[in-house]
């Protein structure tokens, strides 16, 4: 899949789409989701133009790649949820329920979060 210039986070990145920054650096973007799922819901968008993390991992630098993991660790601990615990989640494609096509990392904290997926029959 191509990039999409036009994908939200791409226009938040561009400062076009206001957003309520958490973090930032040369590597990445951290800002709060507009829609919950969690007491605390973080979104963690690298600068660049990646559309998963196939894709990141795959084509990013190694500076890019390293810069862009530690922000999402840098980010939890200035949310403080390393203690008591939290969930960093990246959802890749169509099946993975990927809606926006930009590398995105959700973290989840807060609360006792409940299982990931339901177990397979």
């Amino acid at each position: 899949m191509a990039y999409d210039r036009n994908n939200v986070f791409a226009k938040i990145l561009r400062g076009e789409i206001p957003c309520k920054k958490v973090f930032e650096d040369d590597w990445a973007l951290a800002f709060h989701d507009i829609n919950p799922q969690a007491p605390v819901h973080v979104l963690v968008v690298p600068k660049g133009e990646y559309v998963s993390l196939d894709d990141f991992t795959a084509n990013a630098s190694e500076a890019e790649i390293a810069g862009f993991f530690r922000a999402v660790g840098q980010v939890a601990r200035e949310l403080g949820v390393t203690g008591p615990g939290y969930r960093a989640l990246s959802n890749v494609g169509h099946d993975g329920q990927q809606e926006v096509p930009h590398l995105h990392f959700h973290i989840f904290a807060g609360r006792r979060l409940g299982r990931m997926v339901a177990r397979a029959e």
